[in-house]
């Protein structure tokens, strides 16, 4: 699984990249965790609003900082 946070690297983008170590660690998945800082990376995946959570290639949030149960819940359905 590749998960991608994309954002600047304001605070909100490190503390959404933060919940999504925690949750990926709590659920014991084995993820690709990386961070996009590109504007123009991130808006090829039709991403608006940071912060954003990309999970194989599929914009799962965006706009929000996502706690790490919302990120568990979300990740456990692309658990493989």
């Amino acid at each position: 699984m590749k998960i991608i946070v994309a954002g600047p690297g304001c605070p909100r983008c490190k503390a959404t990249e933060e919940n999504v170590i925690n949750a990926c660690s709590q659920l014991s998945l084995a993820a690709d965790i990386s961070h996009c800082y590109d504007p123009k990376e991130f808006a090829k995946w039709g991403v608006k609003i940071t912060p954003a959570v990309i999970v194989d290639d599929k914009v799962i949030i965006q706009g929000k900082i996502p706690s790490v149960e919302e990120l568990k819940k979300i990740l456990s359905a692309f658990k493989k």
